[in-house]
Formats: structure tokens, sequence, C-alpha cells
């Protein structure tokens, strides 16, 4: 027991003390996706989820196989009619955008998201005051979220560089 606390620790000292150069920095071709929620409220948060887990699955239909940002944005352009049925069949005011929109930066188990504006795919919910769910859909990062909801920050930094070398 005692080997396994020295060695988190070890580990942990590691990453507090490493480097911004051992940082990892998602790619400026990244398309990411949000869905912002109308308000703060337990209603229009989940709200906002179930919009998000039914886009989620109509876009990774759509880009499974892509291997570029190029033919990620290609597909999303030609289906942005589904993605605008889909929020439809919710009956609740929305806007969808899909171009360059901007982002705060953001640090997420250990990987730099910088700010930016970025080519996305955006759906604001009514006023759109509420929490967001973000994502990067290319590199499929939002896959590897999903799958991996309960790592460390030590195995997702892995996985993502693993990611990001491939693309």
């Amino acid at each position: 027991m005692k080997k396994i606390i020295i060695v988190l620790f070890a580990f942990s000292l590691l990453f507090i003390f490493s480097s911004k150069e051992n940082d990892i920095i998602i790619p400026n071709n990244a398309i990411r996706f949000r869905v912002v929620a109308n308000s703060d409220s337990l209603e229009d948060q989940n709200e906002k989820l179930i919009i998000k887990q039914k886009i989620e699955k109509e876009v990774y239909n759509l880009i499974g196989n892509a291997n570029s940002s190029l033919e990620v944005n290609n597909i999303l352009e030609s289906n942005l009619e589904n993605i605008d049925n889909i929020v439809k069949s919710y009956n609740v005011p929305y806007n969808i955008n899909y171009g360059s929109n901007y982002f705060p930066t953001k640090n997420y188990k250990g990987v730099m998201y910088p700010a930016g504006n970025y080519d996305s795919l955006v759906i604001t919910l009514g006023k759109g005051t509420g929490s967001n769910f973000w994502c990067v859909l290319f590199p499929p990062l939002c896959l590897l979220d999903n799958e991996k909801e309960d790592v460390g920050e030590v195995e997702y930094k892995f996985y993502v560089k693993k990611l990001l070398d491939r693309f």
C-alpha cells in the first residue's frame, strides 16, 4: 500500500512541476463542438445534455471514418439540415452556427485548449446564458472523453497525444 501511495505522489509531483513545453496543445485545424444551455436551471441543463447526446450520436455516425479536418468540414456542412432537424424536434428556441466561433482558454486533464476562433459547430439554446458542453470533434477527442470519463490526467494525456500523433 505504501508503494502505491509513493508512486502516486511521485506522479503528482511530476505533473505539478512539469514545464509548459510538455503541454499538449490541440492543433489549429481542430473542429470543436459546443452546446450552450438557455440557463443554468436544472431543466435547461438537462435539455442541453439530451440534445447534445442526440447531436453527438448523429455526428459520430457521419464523421466516424473521416481522416482530415477538411473531410469533417465537408461532411458537417452537407448535413447541417439533419442537425437542424434534430434540434428543431425539441421545440425550443435555438441557433446553430457552423463556422468560426470564439472559445476561451480551457485546460482539461492536463491538455491545453488555447483561446481563439475555431471552426466549430455551436448550438445555442434559448438565450444561451447557461453553462455549456464542449469538446473537440476532430481530432475525435469527444469520443475519447466519452470512452474514458473516469481516467486520470496521465492516462488522458497519453491517449490525446497518441490520437494527435495519428492525425
